[in-house]
């Protein structure tokens, strides 16, 4: 089985600074795209930033130039660095990743971890 672990959440104030970390374990063959989603309440979920394996990423704008994604594939581990923090960036963040499995070479399966919670008090 596969799973998708996040952490580097929390409370801070605005203009203030967080780290996510992702990290997939299990029976992983290969990590395609990758990607860190929110979700504030009251609110439909939304991309936040996307990385394809290769390093090439994207960004909703409301993030560009304060956002970071990057990943270690050797690690299997995805991270966001967010900077200058707003209230309006509180949200549970999701990790999600494209995962082909070990014995499953010809299928390509998402994967959510279970998200954690960024608190910016104004």
């Amino acid at each position: 089985q596969v799973q998708l672990v996040e952490s580097g959440g929390g409370l801070v104030q605005a203009g203030g600074s967080l780290r996510l970390s992702c990290a997939a374990s299990g029976s992983i063959f290969i990590i395609n795209a990758m990607g860190w989603y929110r979700q504030a309440p009251g609110k439909q979920r939304e991309l936040v930033a996307h990385i394809t394996r290769g390093g090439s990423t994207n960004y909703t704008d409301s993030v560009k130039g304060r956002f970071t994604i990057s990943r270690d594939n050797a690690k299997n581990t995805m991270y966001l660095q967010m900077n200058s923090l707003k209230p309006v960036d509180t949200a549970v963040y999701y990790c999600t990743a494209m995962i082909i499995r070990v014995g499953d070479a010809l299928n390509e399966y998402p994967y959510w971890g279970q998200g954690t919670q960024v608190t910016v008090s104004s």
